[in-house]
This record gives C-alpha cells, structure tokens and sequence, in this order.
C-alpha cells in the first residue's frame, strides 16, 4: 500500500486545481458475555501533582522542551507514556483530552481482533448452487458467498483465496453449464456501506473502498494516465483490472512539452463512471492512481462469471448482487444450500499484519464488522430491541468498549465510529491508547500484534522515519489532514521497553509537526533508568 499511497500524493499534487481531496492517509468460538464489573477509577493524574522521580522528570523535561520550541504552537499535543513492566506512568500531557486519532485507531480494531477471535482465525468463503445433473448442468443460479474474507483476489497468488480457483473448482467438480445468474452475495453483514463520519471526497479513493462482506481485490482499481506520442491526441488512460465493470470516459489532451499538467480525475460514488480530463504534456511522465469500485459484491459476481467462462463453464443468465437490504422472503440461508466450493482466508494474524503494517483502511473495517458479527453479543445494545437490528460495525465498536472495561480501562469518554480511523468522528484519548497497547501485551496474541506494527527505519509507514532507531521503535502511524498521530513500543538505552502514545490535532503545518513526534519518540527511546528507579 505503501506504493500506492506514493502514486496517489503525486496525482493530487497534479490535480489539486480540480478535485479537493483530503488524504489520510476457522470457526469462531462461542459468545460469552463480558460481565459488569465496577467503573476504574479516573485513571488520568493532572500533571501538576504529580511527584515524579528524578529521571522521570529529566525525560518530562526533555519532552516539555521539545514542545516549547517548535513552530507548530496552534496544535493540540496529547502525549502518555508508561512502562510496560509495571505500568508505571512516566509522563503525561493532555493525555486524558480527546483527540481524532486517523489511523491509530486500527491498534484498537486489529488488538481487540486478535484476542477475541485469535491469530489463526479464518474466514470462508463459499458459492452456493445446486449440484449438477449427469450432464454437468446446473439450472438454477450459483452464487458466491462472503464472510468477510481481506484477503480475496481475482487471480491465484500465494495462499491467498482467488475467483480463479473457485471456477477450477467447480470444473473439477463436474460443473461444465449453469443456467441461472450469478450472484454476488455481501449480506452476511449488516450495516451501512461506508464508516459513519467518512468525508465524501475520501470515497472515490481506495482508502475509502466500501467495506463489503464479498470483497476483492481491496475493492480497488488503478487507474494509469500517460501521454501520447504526439500534441493533441488524447493521452493514454488504461484501468487494471480491466473486466469492464468501470466505465471509462477519457477527456484528457497531450498538450506541448512546456503545457502544465492539468489533469483530473473522478469516480461518480453512486456508480463505476470514471472520468479523466486536462492536459498532459508529451515531456511528462506517466503515473498512477488507485480508485475504490461502488458495489464490491457485484464486481466480484462480474470476475466470477468471467473466470467460469475461460475455464470452459457455459453461463447463461447475469451477473446480480445481494445485501442485507432485501425482503425478509428473499433472504438466503446457507446451512439450508448445498456448498459447492469454499476457500478459507489466510489467517487473522496475516491480516493484522497486512493492516498495520500497511495501514490498511479496507482491512481494518472487515475486522471490525467480523468482531462485532462474532462477538457482538459480548456487548448486547442496552435496547434489546436494536440488537436485532445494529449494525455490524456499530456492534464492533461496542466489543471494543467492552474489551477495554474487561481490561480495567475506563471507555467512558471516547467515542469510537469506525475500525480504521478515517471517520472524523472517532476521539479516542492517548492515555486510553497507551493502556490498550500495554493490555494486549499481556494476552496470547501479543507477539502477532507488536510484530504488525511498522519498525522504525525498516518497515511499512515508518521505513522513512526515526532511523537512528531503527529495530528499536514499533509504532503504528496516523494522518489525516490537521492530524498526526504515533502510538507504540520502544526499547529504551537500558533495555526497558515503554509504551506511549502521541496524539496531534489542528496540526496545520505537517512537517514540523511530524519531526517534533519523531523527536518525541526519539527522546522517549534514548530515555535511560537503571533497574534501581524502575
């Protein structure tokens, strides 16, 4: 994801005078109910009264020089920082105000994901239909069923699951011509299309990519633009995967060599018409973008019939997609249909590495709705009259709020709408943050969850960043615009390893914010007590 990011920010440098963007950048176990247990206390100490010892002051110190002299005094700074050993608060600053966390909410959606449902945990997905005659014939409709699975792609590549392999299989199976339609079928999740509080202009974007129950592919399209040969042709757009389930309308004109790139680019959100535009001059160079494609299912539906035909499976009817969002009478039963093909996903603990590693938004939300359609009835709605009606993700979030209780962290002040931190609406706390990271370090998933997290100058969205700590700072980042965030481990110079969390708002001024974080990291990991003041 991380070349895709790269190829986006450049195309929205070109396009800016025409589209306003804000970039942010297995069988389940049974339910149990988390049982009420008494409100923790505040857990927040106001700074000023607390007594610290002598090297937790000169980090305090340190950390209070780095934000007094910075050029970035109109942002709000949250910052905690505890020891892992003891819990030990060590420094704390605005650490019990609410801040838009962006992507630091996915340590609470792949952390929560990964003790409850475990790192081997697999989603599966089936096509239904009814078994072929003697003659290989099914006369009724098939349809491809999703659970949620991340990871499913059009075309074999590694262990993952592939449109490609289903239609192998019905053809092994003796399928040679199916009569009826095919259907793309999302309705094993309940809720709405995309995160509540996602900004219109995120969703034309494949951070913004809907997240559906049959998904694939990331629900993702790139689109590539380059100009001809020659002044006044149209410039070359070509959309990979091209199964012609997006519509291409190309506007765009190679223009002189000196000519400015004025190139735009939109997708319509109720449809798959994409329209590009501008000029491009002959000189310049081509480059990509990665758009989100409207109804994921349907476009699955579309992949399947076509890898059913290349391999030598006659289809008959259309192509259909199905939700939640249909009568009572129309909806489908799995255990009452016959399973013709199934794949499982890769396991959970690959995917909340691909999710923090990447900072993957699309994957984030599965596990969210998964945790809340698992485990929903940890955290039943106190109307049970909603319970039948809540939303997958709204569950999930509840889940969450739930894990934190059960750990001894009080949720009562933050506010969670999402699993990836795109919705503007989440606020969440560095304090709260810090204390989820030390919980997950005590459960069985701990070594899968810090092993997700980008390492500092080696991997994922810290490969770039605080490279003189390299191996010693696993962190996951945040960005949206007027928001940055980092949230981790880090080994300090005698060995100990800390947890912190450094949350900024209203950060107008990026890069200074960025280094005055990175500075903060870097003072928090050459930060240095000896076993005596631990």
């Amino acid at each position: 994801m991380s070349k895709r990011k790269a190829t986006l920010l450049f195309l929205i440098v070109l396009i800016a005078a025409s589209i306003s963007v804000r970039l942010l950048n297995g069988q389940p176990k049974r339910a149990e109910k988390i049982k009420a247990s008494p409100a923790p206390a505040k857990q927040s100490t106001p700074e000023s009264s607390v007594v610290k010892p002598a090297a937790d002051a000169v980090l305090a110190a340190e950390i209070d020089r780095i934000l007094g002299s910075t050029d970035t005094q109109q942002a709000r700074f949250g910052i905690f920082v505890t020891s892992l050993s003891d819990g030990h608060a060590i420094y704390s600053h605005d650490s019990d105000k609410l801040f838009v966390p962006a992507s630091n909410m996915k340590v609470y959606t792949t952390a929560v994901s990964l003790d409850l449902l475990g790192a081997d945990y697999r989603w599966r997905t089936s096509v239904y239909g009814d078994k072929p005659d003697a003659n290989g014939v099914i006369k009724g409709e098939v349809r491809l069923y999703g659970r949620g699975a991340p990871d499913l792609i059009a075309k074999p590549k590694g262990d993952a699951p592939s449109i490609t392999k289903f239609a192998d299989q019905l053809y092994q199976s003796g399928v040679r011509e199916i009569r009826g339609n095919v259907i793309g079928d999302a309705s094993y999740f309940r809720g709405d299309l995309f995160g509540l509080g996602w900004q219109w202009n995120d969703l034309q974007w494949y951070f913004g990519a809907e997240p559906s129950a049959l998904s694939v592919n990331e629900n993702s399209v790139e689109v590539t633009i380059a100009p001809s040969n020659k002044k006044g042709s149209a410039a070359g757009v070509v959309v990979t995967p091209n199964e012609n389930y997006v519509h291409l309308t190309n506007n765009a004109n190679t223009a002189d060599g000196d000519a400015p790139t004025t190139i735009g680019l939109i997708r319509d959100l109720s449809s798959n018409e994409i329209r590009v535009w501008g000029d491009f001059p002959v000189t310049g160079h081509a480059f990509s973008a990665f758009l989100s494609v409207h109804d994921p299912a349907l476009w699955a539906a579309t992949l399947f019939k076509q890898a059913l035909i290349s391999r030598g499976i006659k289809v008959g009817g259309d192509v259909r997609s199905r939700d939640f969002r249909i009568a009572e009478n129309e909806k489908f039963d799995p255990p009452k249909s016959s399973e013709l093909a199934y794949q499982d996903s890769e396991p959970l603990g690959e995917i909340v590495h691909r999710t923090n590693k990447e900072s993957n938004n699309l994957f984030a939300e599965l596990l969210l709705r998964t945790v809340g359609k698992e485990r929903g009835s940890m955290a039943p709605d106190p109307d049970p009259k909603k319970n039948q009606s809540r939303g997958d993700d709204q569950a999930g979030t509840a889940v969450v709020k739930a894990w934190l209780q059960q750990k001894g962290i009080s949720p009562s002040a933050i506010e969670l709408r999402d699993g990836s931190g795109l919705s503007r609406l989440d606020l969440i706390t560095p304090e709260v943050t810090a204390r989820l990271l030390v919980a997950i370090a005590k459960t069985a998933g701990a070594t899968t969850f810090h092993d997700s997290l980008p390492v500092a100058g080696r991997d994922g969205t810290l490969s770039s960043r605080l490279k003189r700590y390299e191996g010693r700072i696993f962190a996951k980042t945040g960005t949206l615009t007027y928001v940055h965030s980092l949230s981790g481990y880090a080994t300090t110079s005698t060995g100990e390893i800390l947890v912190f969390s450094i949350l900024c708002n209203d950060a107008t001024a990026d890069r200074q914010t960025l280094a005055v974080i990175d500075e903060i990291a870097g003072a928090i990991a050459d930060f240095g007590r000896s076993p005596m003041q631990r």
